[in-house]
């Protein structure tokens, strides 16, 4: 009787990176940090532009910082951290930390944010039912990048949040060529962060007060991102790498 072997899984390919503006819509500050700032770092360092929308301001994610203290902290950060990476666009869109709804408003905010800045690949956090590895994951992720996928669709629809055209001037935006989803266990695709990976500690290391929050005895953000690209560079060939799932959004992409 022979014994049964698990396949080897497929090789990461690279990403199309024959792009010029990309929009990062994550549910709250510190979601890109958590592994796809380093990328981010590689992109604006070719002169790319890279925008970032916070769906909250993760004004519930400090549990000792009432929420309206937190809520400045947080923002603060979070454009302290977007500048360690090169980006200089960051939004709060003002929804609720921690009980965000998959639903009508949240996919009319990120397509309006879609409509405002043209991109040709969106960017969003994992929201699969587990992370890599098998953790679950958190409801925000989940609603945010459900409502990502559909709102790229709805920003390309005149006829869809037509109000946004009338009161906002915005024209609709169907260029969106990709979906790139940061962290998710369907990842096929990745990309060198060898030379922005400090970059990208120190974008995370930028959120200082959440960190503290936290409570993580001896979290090191080095430590902690380099067990995740150095795992994923192997993969790909480099010393470290960042992977995502990519989700096409036309037959030719």
């Amino acid at each position: 009787m022979t014994t049964p072997t698990t396949p080897e899984p497929a090789p990461l390919r690279p990403l199309d990176e024959s792009w010029t503006t990309a929009l990062a819509v994550v549910a709250h500050p510190d979601d890109m940090e958590f592994g796809a700032a380093a990328a981010v770092a590689r992109w604006t360092a070719q002169g790319k532009r890279v925008v970032y929308a916070m769906v909250t301001s993760g004004e519930a994610g400090i549990d000792g910082m009432h929420p309206d203290e937190a809520r400045r902290v947080r923002e603060g950060e979070q454009v302290a951290s977007a500048r360690a990476v090169g980006v200089e666009e960051v939004e709060f869109l003002g929804f609720a930390d921690g009980v965000l709804e998959y639903g009508l408003p949240l996919r009319r905010a990120v397509a309006g944010a879609v409509r405002r800045h043209r991109p040709e690949v969106v960017i969003t956090g994992n929201y699969r039912e587990t992370f890599p590895g098998g953790m679950l994951n958190q409801a925000d992720h989940i609603a945010t990048g459900r409502a990502v996928v559909d709102a790229v669709r709805d920003a390309g629809n005149r006829w869809v949040f037509h109000d946004q055209l009338e009161a906002e001037g915005l024209e609709p935006w169907g260029g969106v060529r990709q979906v790139w989803v940061a962290g998710s266990p369907d990842a096929a695709h990745a990309v060198d962060v060898t030379d922005t990976f400090d970059a990208g500690v120190a974008s995370l290391r930028a959120h200082a007060a959440y960190l503290d929050g936290l409570g993580w005895e001896h979290f090191d953000p080095a430590e902690f991102l380099g067990s995740m690209t150095s795992a994923t560079g192997e993969a790909f060939g480099t010393r470290h790498a960042t992977a995502f799932e990519v989700l096409r959004m036309g037959w030719d992409d």
